[in-house]
């Protein structure tokens, strides 16, 4: 019965909206913990240019999810699917209320709706190919042999492009064909945050990322993993190579950071609104706004 399913709530919002400091004082008022859902908090060393939950913030309230991989042992999402799910079943287990919160639109779907995704291992010979065709190209070459999938991978998107030609490429079958949905057993309150200052709150933090060390972890990634370390092309420390490089300078990472941040927050608010419809927060006030609705939700 729907009533006697487990109560989870879910916090979704495009980069630089507030998640973090939101998701800390709900989590304080009900005394739980949290689950980061972010595609790029999951990996050690990242702190900065990931805006991971300060020490200090961590202290205050613990969170799972956080610095489970070394960078340079990249997992998918049906393995982070895994990890999360094992997490939250066990703090389910333990009468806890799970809070999942973060960015990553596929991620949190794939715990929350149940998708199946195929545990395909990165094809780095395949994948330097493709990175070398250019995205206009493989987009069109998915388009061709996988329509569906290009209804719902922006032609921008090159991560998801090539993944779906990796799995084709792998398995022989479209990637449309192989994703089913199979959620489970819980009672999910999706919230919703939607800032109006969003690219101003883009551009300061991507200031504070230049001006508090992103350069220095960059070079300490590139130090300890070398300058080829895929995750490296995440928007920030490639601009971030590229001033250790002398291709840019500060300023220059500066706004070309933000921009595509402002670009890629875009994408996310579309992929929220089209995929999930949360019930977005009130601005004036999210913390109390947050509380009652959970209360409510809570019974």
């Amino acid at each position: 019965m729907i009533s006697n399913s487990p109560h989870v709530i879910v916090l979704i919002g495009p980069t630089a909206s507030g998640k973090t400091e939101l998701a800390i004082e709900v989590a304080e008022y009900f005394k739980t913990y949290i689950h980061n859902i972010d595609s790029r908090q999951i990996y050690k060393y990242m702190d900065i240019g990931t805006a991971k939950p300060s020490k200090s913030q961590q202290k205050k309230i613990k969170h799972f999810l956080l610095d489970i991989k070394e960078p340079s042992s990249p997992i998918n999402v049906k393995q982070f699917q895994e990890i999360a799910q094992k997490s939250i079943e066990r703090e389910i287990k333990l009468k806890n209320l799970p809070f999942l919160v973060g960015g990553s639109g596929l991620y949190m779907n794939a715990i929350t709706k149940g998708f199946f995704v195929p545990d395909i291992p990165p094809q780095n010979y395949l994948r330097r190919q493709l990175e070398d065709l250019g995205q206009k190209e493989c987009w069109e070459i998915l388009k061709n042999c996988d329509p569906k999938s290009t209804k719902k991978i922006n032609s921008g998107d090159q991560i998801r492009t090539i993944r779906a030609l990796e799995v084709l490429y792998v398995t022989g079958k479209p990637l449309s064909t192989q994703i089913v949905q199979k959620p489970p057993d819980w009672r999910i309150l999706e919230l919703g945050i939607d800032r109006n200052n969003l690219k101003e709150r883009i551009l300061q933090r991507t200031k504070n990322m230049f001006n508090t060390g992103i350069i220095e972890e960059t070079k300490h990634l590139i130090f300890q993993y070398g300058s080829d370390l895929p995750i490296l092309k995440t928007i920030g420390y490639r601009e971030a190579k590229e001033v250790l490089n002398n291709n840019l300078t500060i300023n220059q990472a500066i706004e070309l950071t933000s921009i595509k941040t402002i670009q890629f927050a875009k994408r996310q608010k579309t992929w929220f609104r089209n995929k999930n419809n949360p019930i977005w927060l009130n601005n004036k006030n999210l913390l109390k706004d947050a509380i009652i609705k959970i209360e409510s939700f809570l019974g």
